[in-house]
């Protein structure tokens, strides 16, 4: 589903921030932890997290989650049988 398409995406606690905060080149700890605090304070980081886990988004603090944590997060979510 295009990123336009989300309904919840409008609604996001970073719409109104910098994009390079979010999806820095090269990460700093600062920047990841100002990132998840906006996202901490988010009324649909749920739906992000769970969007970025399931179209398995690698780049990016997604849900508050940075990409080994997401990566982490589907190695030890049980699969559907």
């Amino acid at each position: 589903m295009p990123l336009e398409e989300i309904g919840w995406l409008r609604r996001g606690a970073c719409r109104t921030s910098d994009p390079d905060l979010f999806f820095p080149l090269a990460p700093t700890p600062l920047q990841e932890a100002r990132a998840k605090a906006i996202c901490a304070g988010c009324q649909v980081v749920e739906e992000c997290r769970a969007y970025a886990l399931e179209a398995g988004e690698s780049e990016g603090i997604w849900g508050g989650l940075t990409p080994e944590e997401r990566r982490r997060t589907r190695l030890t979510r049980p699969t559907a049988s």
